[in-house]
């Protein structure tokens, strides 16, 4: 397992050197969304209508973050679980985005997305949302502002920490975790 640090936006030279056990540190900025945000993009991709947010080379933390304390940029800041947003993240990929951050395992299709977009899904630790806050310099809406914590956010990050869960080989850290330690 290497360990790499990378700057947004993301290339495809990037996503090709990681694989699923590697620790990784963004510097650069995070775009935040979840279920609405993501409906909300979906209809509008199938729509043909403009997104409000270029997607390419760009990584979706999936996050509700909390209220900022006087003095900090944000609150707790932990991923929420990804597999709800595995029937619209697809359609993204093949917008050009490179990452998304949560917890917890992904669909096949979505698997199946990153090997062909060349994209990688990475968690973030559940529960440690107010260390992973620590990462996190500035934050600004940049779309969907009626949805409150769940409105698309660009967050301005300094080495916030990852690991690769699933690659564009199709290594999935999930499944060799079981595998290690299944009893037969």
């Amino acid at each position: 397992m290497a360990e790499h640090r990378i700057t947004t936006p993301v290339s495809d030279e990037v996503i090709e050197k990681l694989r699923a056990g590697d620790r990784v540190f963004i510097t650069g900025y995070l775009l935040t969304a979840r279920d609405a945000a993501h409906k909300k993009l979906v209809d509008l991709i199938k729509e043909g209508k403009d997104l409000p947010i270029d997607l390419r080379g760009q990584i979706i933390y999936y996050v509700g973050p909390t209220p900022a304390r006087p003095g900090k940029a944000i609150g707790s800041a932990g991923p929420t679980t990804s597999y709800r947003m595995d029937s619209y993240t697809p359609l993204l990929h093949s917008m050009g985005l490179k990452a998304t951050i949560g917890k917890g395992s992904r669909s096949e299709e979505v698997k199946e997305a990153l090997k062909k977009y060349k994209a990688v899904y990475l968690a973030a630790v559940g529960g440690a949302g107010a260390l992973i806050s620590k990462s996190i310099e500035a934050q600004e809406v940049v779309a969907y502002p009626e949805l409150g914590p769940e409105a698309i956010i660009r967050l301005k990050v300094k080495d916030f920490p990852c690991i690769v869960i699933n690659d564009i080989y199709g290594g999935d850290l999930y499944e060799e975790g079981k595998m290690k330690y299944r009893i037969e």
